[in-house]
């Protein structure tokens, strides 16, 4: 059994309970339940707030998905995954190298930084119709917050500080970029008051006119006709034209509990489900975590699933998906069976690539029983590094997702969705919800989902255990290790033909939030970033209580 420490400590509440990867973005959601909001309400407050004071990770210019309970328990996913301009095609970008690890690398990184990554976003309108569908606040009231973090500040965190540190050469291309996050030439420093006036205005002006100011009004045409005399090929016309797509879960089963998650352009629903089908064949708690037994099951069934996820991401309206073959316990159990356990093997695709790991993620859960899971992004780490003229937006990167390489399942088409890793899954058990997580982390978000889900139902782990602990990582190469676990164990695995790689962290801050049989709620946020759970207790006075002298 590997032991590890916790650094956080998981907060319980009974009347509500919001978990994002920063605390003033988890104030935001709960001023919206103790206003009387739902779950769908705070997270999409949340998520506003997130665009200020998490501006490297999120912007209303990104994509994401949002995963709705409702009270009733019925499931939606709405589906703001960024879309490629009309004017992109296949061949758009020159190419590096056929080969991993330089296969989606283009000459001048266009892809990557700068006008010609930016997708059509979808963020803004997800947001908009996640409230108009599920919400009881106006667009307005959710970004209240968000426009008054921005125009009075808040103290930049050594997380944000480090990131900006991290991206400096691409954030000098931008003037404005580098005037907010660059003063006089330096990286900002943890601890200094970050006031953002010209995305308060913006936001502003979306809170007065409505999602229809990015999506076919003034915001939408000025952004691209910025981008248009950069050298970007995003229209107003791209914009206007953007529609979310609201998505059935892919279902599975695992040891008496009922998972949902993500369909496809999503990675999630359909490679979590296939990798716990087959782990469901081994006995994971007999083996202990962080056994040698363990961990190679784990690194054998990613393995399985990267081999076959180029065929079950791609949008499935330009390529058809075979999820139901994938998820299907017979095909589950013929996989399994070809696991040997005292060598790993190399795995190809069973029927029949790399993404930005800069993401955020909320978990939000109300007084009525309603939950949201949302993981939205800007794709890489402050997305295209452009910030459209005097919008204090950031623009995502999503073109990085596609396959630069034309001709294949996952290459540039105009209006093709992303396909994406992101993993905002949700539990239940004898009918009954039971948990909810997600996290940021590119191609490492939906192994590490899986591995929380084990750690919560195999090995007993409580939610913050569960985030915490120690995550491995693999997608046909080398193995990555985070450092809990021990030389002896990365030497175990070496035996049995896994190369090690030591890595700082796997993917990034999962937040969880799990429901006990008597309806209390349990958050937890891990050490992998600024994550803060903020939960309600207590309530008003008791009905007929009066004061007397």
């Amino acid at each position: 059994m590997t032991a590890f420490s916790l650094e956080k400590t998981s907060v319980q509440a009974a009347k509500g309970l919001v978990v994002t990867n920063h605390p003033l973005a988890s104030a935001a959601g709960v001023e919206v339940l103790l206003g009387g909001g739902n779950a769908v309400d705070a997270a999409v407050a949340s998520l506003f707030a997130l665009t200020i004071v998490e501006p490297m990770m999120i912007g209303v210019l990104g994509g994401g998905l949002t995963h709705i309970r409702t009270a009733a328990g019925a499931h939606h996913v709405l589906d703001a995954i960024s879309t490629a301009p009309a004017a992109a095609r296949g061949d758009m970008f020159e190419t590096v190298s056929n080969e991993l690890p330089n296969y989606r690398e283009t000459v001048g990184n266009k892809n990557a930084i700068g006008p010609l990554a930016i997708a059509a976003p979808g963020n803004l309108k997800g947001w908009s119709q996640a409230l108009q569908e599920f919400g009881t606040i106006s667009l307005g009231d959710a970004m209240a917050p968000a426009i008054r973090l921005a125009r009075g500040g808040f103290a930049v965190t050594p997380y944000l500080a480090d990131c900006v540190t991290d991206t400096a050469a691409a954030l000098k291309g931008d003037p404005a970029l580098a005037k907010r996050f660059l003063p006089g030439g330096a990286p900002i420093k943890a601890g200094t008051r970050l006031s953002q006036p010209e995305a308060a205005e913006s936001l502003a002006l979306i809170a007065r006119e409505g999602p229809g100011a990015l999506y076919g009004g003034s915001l939408g045409a000025a952004i691209a006709a910025d981008l248009l005399r950069r050298g970007g090929i995003l229209t107003a016309a791209d914009l206007a034209g953007y529609t979310v797509k609201v998505r059935d879960p892919v279902i599975g089963q695992y040891r008496g509990y009922t998972l949902y998650g993500p369909p496809p352009p999503s990675s999630a629903g359909v490679h979590v489900t296939q990798m716990l089908n087959i782990l469901e064949r081994f006995d994971l708690a007999g083996c202990g975590f962080g056994s040698v037994d363990h961990l190679h099951l784990v690194a054998e069934a990613m393995k399985i699933a990267f081999a076959d996820r180029a065929v079950a991401t791609a949008d499935p309206d330009f390529v058809s998906v075979p999820v139901d073959a994938l998820i299907d316990t017979a095909y589950a159990a013929r996989r399994a069976a070809e696991i040997s356990m005292t060598a790993t093997r190399t795995w190809g695709p069973g029927i029949i690539r790399h993404e930005g790991a800069d993401t955020t993620h909320v978990t939000v859960t109300d007084q009525w029983g309603a939950m949201v899971a949302a993981t939205h992004t800007l794709n890489g780490l402050f997305g295209a590094a452009v910030e459209p003229t005097g919008t204090g937006l950031i623009a995502n990167n999503y073109m990085f997702n596609f396959d630069p390489h034309p001709g294949l399942a996952l290459s540039i088409e105009p209006g093709k969705r992303v396909f994406t890793s992101m993993a905002p899954m949700m539990a239940a058990k004898d009918g009954k919800l039971a948990f909810a997580l997600g996290l940021p982390g590119g191609l490492r978000i939906f192994p590490s989902a899986m591995q929380a889900i084990l750690n919560l139902i195999d090995f007993g782990m409580t939610p913050q255990q569960a985030v915490e602990a120690p995550r491995i990582w693999t997608e046909g190469g080398v193995l990555e290790l985070e450092p809990a676990f021990s030389a002896a164990t990365a030497d175990a695995l070496s035996s049995r033909g896994h190369t090690i790689a030591r890595v700082g962290r796997v993917a990034g801050g999962m937040s969880c939030i799990a429901l006990g049989p008597d309806g209390m709620a349990t958050g937890a946020a891990c050490w992998r970033a600024d994550g803060t759970p903020v939960g309600i207790a207590g309530g008003l006075a008791r009905a007929g209580v009066r004061f007397t002298a």
